[in-house]
């Protein structure tokens, strides 16, 4: 009776807490991914930006031309900081949904001597 209890228990509380991890995993893995956006190959992009606006502005090329240029340039950047962010988020989800579960399954030295004081 004992067992058919602590597996219905676990069962029913692995039900509850299976919501919970995965929208702790879906938050974690959007923050990492919000950070990884912006890596080193985007912000070279953006100063390669700049210095060709400023090469544009020097040579006396008018702002009507310049300022296409500019917003093309910031477009394209945000665009491939926004497709490395969601490329990353998938992994970073399924990592942070892993790491859970492992967590989840791993007993604590508390629950370990309570489980050894209950068999005894």
């Amino acid at each position: 009776m004992g067992d058919g209890e602590t597996m219905m228990d676990k069962t029913e509380a692995t039900e509850r807490v299976r919501p919970e991890m995965k929208r702790i995993a879906e938050h974690r893995a959007r923050d990492r991914a919000k950070a990884a956006r912006w890596d080193l190959d985007v912000a070279a992009f953006f100063f390669a930006i700049l210095l060709i606006v400023i090469i544009l502005v020097y040579q006396g090329i008018g702002v009507e031309v310049v300022s296409p240029v500019a917003a093309t340039g910031l477009a394209m950047g945000w665009l491939m900081g926004w497709k490395k962010g969601k490329q990353k988020y998938e992994r970073f989800y399924d990592e942070e949904l892993l790491k859970l579960e492992l967590e989840l399954k791993c007993v604590t030295p508390e629950e370990q001597v309570l489980k050894e004081l209950h068999e005894t």
